[in-house]
């Protein structure tokens, strides 16, 4: 049982391994005064083993003692305990000694005849550092316990091919390029490609690349040295490195400004960014993949996107279709939409008639938009079958519904025919712009820009609908 303090909280435990007698008392004196549990052993084999039995917080361990020496054991206890804390000790320190256990996976290398304070000072960095990777490794088993709470549904033979590009890929170093529609769940692809690849253990990053203005988007990407711009109090690591051993996903991609374009291609490229205000490279260690909802070929053969980087993004594409391209996978989706929204409000299902409705609409949403009208309708019912009532008048007359939007005129541009459209989806949302965007699978400031262009900035029709109300 493990000891405990007054307060009831569980007492840190220390293995301190030397085979000097005077120094494992004086260990022991040292520590069990500032309320440390200690256990003390007199040989690295021995060591090593009763790690093997028993938990600690920390391990010290002696540089040089006769058989197994303290880099073996540091050795030792690295390759079975990585997030173990291990403390050399040594009478003789040196630069190269302390880089050379730096490099084999000690948290520190410290002179026996330094001060008292010191030693207890290296003792609580580590238990610190200790209790930090406890966290960070309780939150990946959360991260990924959520993703699979949130996992890819789907067993069209659109989706099948997705899964099979998804095994074949995942195990792979290459870069992947997702193409989607704004809701097609490219995020969990992402994130699945993570999980099912040797990087699994390390951290997944995601930046939507249209939510940010450039500056900040390339601090956040790069990180930026102290001075570099205004605000810029302190060294800051970007996400690049804060990625490092892992899987990093760049949404959006397609909205990423040239100068920051010229950047990730050398990221690509050379394995290394240049922070802001930097001039040293930083080498990286990050597998990326990327995603775009706009036709990225155009973008290049229009000049808004760079060809070199098209390129070296687009190694192996993933295309995700539409819901309304996989229509036989939403029953299956709603099931699995009503059992996770289900919860305090008991357990539903979905009449007939209301299934028939969401196989007949579009999907202009996809599957954001359907899970988005499930949750609406579980929160908002009462009854424990969902009916046609229950669903909003958008999926039931919306201009998503399959043959509501027609051509007015067979004369049309395609530049009127896209205003035509963008207008309709705006009435449809009231002209809520960001929702708009999302149906129709841009950004907000793309969707700004286009209404800019139509010369409107706002509803033209709102004196009418104000007066109608």
């Amino acid at each position: 049982m493990t000891a405990e303090d007054a307060r009831g909280t569980r007492r840190r435990k220390i293995l301190a391994i030397d085979d000097e007698e005077s120094m494992r008392r004086f260990l022991t004196m040292l520590l069990e005064a500032e309320g440390y549990d200690v256990v003390t052993i007199d040989n690295g084999a021995d060591g090593v083993s009763r790690l093997d039995r028993e938990e600690f917080d920390v391990v010290l361990a002696d540089l040089r003692m006769p058989g197994v020496d303290g880099m073996s054991v540091l050795d030792s206890i690295h390759a079975k305990h990585p997030d173990l804390p291990v403390v050399i000790l040594t009478a003789y320190g040196s630069e190269k000694a302390a880089a050379e256990a730096r490099r084999r996976g000690a948290f520190q290398l410290v002179e026996k005849s330094c001060r008292n304070e010191e030693i207890l000072l290296v003792i609580r960095n580590a238990l610190e550092m200790g209790r930090v990777r406890h966290q960070n490794e309780t939150l990946k088993r959360q991260l990924k316990k959520r993703h699979h709470d949130r996992r890819i549904i789907g067993r069209s033979e659109a989706m099948l091919k997705v899964f099979k590009m998804i095994e074949k890929v995942a195990a792979t170093e290459a870069t992947i390029l997702i193409f989607g529609e704004s809701g097609t769940g490219k995020e969990l692809i992402a994130r699945e490609l993570h999980y099912q690849s040797p990087r699994a253990p390390g951290p997944f990053i995601s930046v939507n690349c249209g939510a940010l203005n450039r500056d900040l988007l390339e601090s956040t990407l790069f990180g930026h040295r102290r001075g570099s711009f205004t605000g810029a109090v302190k060294d800051q690591a970007g996400h690049f490195v804060a990625c490092e051993g892992g899987t990093f996903f760049l949404d959006e991609v397609g909205e990423l400004a040239a100068a920051t374009q010229v950047k990730l291609l050398r990221a690509l490229q050379e394995r290394e960014i240049i922070p802001i205000g930097a001039s040293e490279p930083i080498e990286i260690d990050v597998r990326l993949v990327a995603a775009t909802n706009t036709d990225l070929e155009r973008a290049v053969n229009e000049g808004r996107f760079r060809h070199d980087l098209f390129y070296r993004l687009n190694v192996i594409p993933i295309r995700i279709p539409a819901l309304r391209q996989r229509n036989d996978d939403i029953p299956l989706l709603v099931e699995h939409f009503l059992e996770r929204f289900a919860g305090p409000h008991g357990e539903k299902r979905l009449a007939r008639a209301a299934m028939e409705a969401l196989e007949r609409y579009d999907w202009p949403g996809n599957v954001r938009e359907l899970e988005n009208v499930i949750e609406r309708a579980v929160i908002l019912s009462e009854k424990e079958t969902l009916t046609v009532e229950d669903l909003p008048e958008t999926v039931l007359q919306g201009p998503g519904r399959r043959g509501s939007f027609t051509i007015d005129s067979p004369t049309m541009t395609l530049e009127e025919l896209e205003r035509e459209y963008v207008l309709k989806v705006l009435q449809h949302t009231h002209w809520q712009k960001k929702r708009a965007s999302e149906i129709l699978g841009i950004n907000a400031s793309t969707l700004y820009r286009k209404l800019l262009s139509y010369g409107i900035t706002e509803n033209p029709h709102r004196e009418d609908e104000a007066q109608a109300a």
